[in-house]
């Protein structure tokens, strides 16, 4: 049974830092593409970054590409997301998911596993 539970989210900010974490378990992720999506209220969940577990190559949304890194540990069988210089617009609840069919893409619906999400919130 896959296990995504994210932490790290909080209160910050604005051009302040967040690192969230994605504790995953269950299976050998070794083939996933691993996600982090957001969902602001009254939006569409949105894809944010995602990394390829073996490969450890990234992809980053437009509107975070500079600012937010995403990284694994394989020890460790943790995804990170590295969140610098937020902005308001950032602030939404945060997902953690994985894809087992491990080629990228920012389409949610091709995540099979996701997590509870974490809740940023930015202040201006």
């Amino acid at each position: 049974q896959v296990q995504l539970v994210e932490s790290g989210g909080g209160l910050v900010q604005a051009g302040g830092s967040l690192r969230l974490s994605c504790a995953a378990s269950g299976r050998t992720f070794s083939g996933y593409c691993m996600g982090w999506f957001r969902q602001a209220p009254g939006k569409a969940r949105e894809f944010v970054a995602a990394i390829t577990w073996s490969s450890g190559r990234s992809y980053y949304a437009d509107s975070v590409k500079g600012r937010f890194t995403i990284s694994r540990d394989n020890a460790k069988n943790t995804v990170y997301l590295q969140m610098n210089s937020l902005k308001p617009e950032d602030a939404a609840v945060y997902y953690c998911a994985a894809n087992p069919r491990g080629g990228f893409t920012p389409t949610p619906g091709a995540y099979d596993y996701w997590g509870q999400g974490t809740q940023v919130t930015v202040s201006s």
